[in-house]
């Protein structure tokens, strides 16, 4: 089944977090809800950018794929992070550590500001999308594909140096009882 009627529709965008996006997560939806069955909508709508922990069916392969990928590369970095602060971190025995993920999870644990550390993890991610979404853009799972990169979008326009700055200061405040 094509989805071209869809995807002709949705705009192009950047990850940038200074420029603006040409379309919001609910116009987006609006569009899917036109053109997508009760099923592949329900799909649509549950996409997230943080996977279950244990893995579920899910009819799309993209998304099967997709979601591995960020559950290996989330339990790798709770298992560096663990390691570092000498701390056990219990992993599923049937995870496959591949060297792209270790490589990632290594350069991210190494920066000094967490700010730049989640920038780089969003660029892998993006990355990673696009690299397992469908040669097809008129599928349905490039359809799934643009929403997680809509998701991650959206995600990263919230990053706020300033607001994150303010906010560790208050946490930082209160853990040393500081705060007034």
């Amino acid at each position: 089944m094509s989805f071209y009627y869809l995807m002709s529709q949705l705009p192009y965008f950047s990850l940038s977090q200074s420029s603006p996006l040409p379309i919001t997560e609910s116009y987006f939806l609006e569009l899917a809800e036109r053109n997508l069955n009760e099923a592949q909508l329900k799909t649509l709508k549950n996409i997230s950018l943080v996977p279950e922990k244990k893995p579920r069916e899910i009819d799309s392969s993209f998304l099967t794929a997709y979601y591995a990928w960020e559950r290996e590369l989330r339990f790798v970095l709770g298992q560096i992070r663990g390691q570092r602060l000498k701390k056990d971190f219990s992993v599923p025995n049937n995870l496959s550590q591949s060297f792209e993920i270790l490589s990632i999870a290594r350069t991210a644990t190494g920066f000094e500001s967490p700010l730049e550390a989640e920038q780089f993890l969003n660029e892998q991610r993006f990355l990673a999308i696009k690299k397992l979404q469908p040669m097809d853009y008129f599928s349905l799972d490039s359809v799934y594909a643009y929403a997680l990169q809509l998701k991650l979008a959206l995600r990263i326009k919230q990053f706020n140096e300033e607001a994150g700055l303010a906010e560790y200061r208050s946490m930082y405040d209160t853990i040393l009882g500081e705060s007034k």
